[in-house]
């Protein structure tokens, strides 16, 4: 799909503008196969399969601040996964203001579910999904592998997911958080979603293993939410794989999970081996 085929979303932050054009361009003549978990044009996955699949699946979500973006924002991912013999599927979601949370994250588990239900057919292994995103897709794909509440919904098994993978991902809101405003998606003031919204505040067990990354001149705040996300997981027994990327900032940092020869990449690898 193209972003002309969407219904109307917010504009993106002239801070993200050069960003959103950069991987726009460099996914601009790579496509998956489009597939609707749902009736919305933002409920669709988009399914890259490899010539020889190992079995091995990688789910990715977009980032856009729960506002902005599309699963077409991730298919420059695809080619260095693909020769890694990966099987990459990019996800959309309903956005905010439209669609408040948890609409949003609804939506990943229900990709999610027909990911665990129909992926063999494209050559996957519904014991190997891996979830991941960057920053707002970050976030839902960690509160997705630390919360169990999905379940019901989802009617498929707690451990569907093998690890979690979030690039300069948001793991708690609210007071502490370091955010400067309360994120759009999550309503009025005093709704008690921050609370729901918090991956952290979910971590009392041992949960699917973390790959957590950002960027080394990433936002503040995110890298001292990353660092608290780790020791909670930690302190419950959950292996826990952390990289700073060099010379990243919040955006240049998903930038460089295409590099076929960077560290991001090469971490992935061996920890979806693992």
């Amino acid at each position: 799909m193209k972003p002309e085929d969407y219904p109307e979303q917010d504009e993106v932050s002239e801070f993200a503008r050069a960003y959103v054009n950069k991987i726009t361009k460099l996914g601009s003549c790579i496509s998956g196969e489009d597939v609707w978990y749902g009736s919305n044009p933002y409920q669709s996955i988009g399914i890259h399969c490899p010539e020889n699949p190992s079995g091995s699946v990688f789910m990715f979500i977009h980032g856009g601040g729960w506002t902005t973006g599309y699963k077409e924002w991730n298919n420059f991912m695809a080619p260095s996964l693909l020769a890694n013999n990966i099987i990459f599927v990019t996800v959309g979601y309903r956005l905010a203001p439209m669609d408040l949370f948890p609409a949003g994250l609804n939506d990943c588990v229900d990709a999610l579910t027909w990911v665990y239900k129909n992926i063999e057919k494209y050559g996957g292994d519904p014991t190997k999904i891996y979830l991941g995103g960057h920053s707002a897709g970050g976030h839902y794909a960690s509160l997705i592998s630390v919360s169990d509440e999905w379940q019901e919904q989802a009617n498929i098994p707690l451990d569907a997911i093998r690890g979690c993978i979030p690039v300069s991902g948001v793991f708690f809101f609210g007071e502490g958080s370091g955010l400067t405003q309360r994120p759009r998606f999550l309503g009025r003031e005093g709704n008690g979603m921050a609370k729901k919204a918090s991956p952290i505040l979910f971590v009392n067990k041992p949960t699917p293993k973390f790959f957590i990354s950002y960027g080394d001149s990433d936002f503040p705040h995110l890298k001292t939410q990353a660092l608290k996300m780790e020791q909670a997981l930690k302190k419950v027994g959950t292996k826990v794989t952390r990289l700073e990327m060099a010379g990243c900032d919040h955006l240049e940092a998903h930038v460089e999970t295409s590099n076929p020869n960077g560290d991001w990449l090469k971490t992935l690898i061996s920890f979806m081996s693992i």
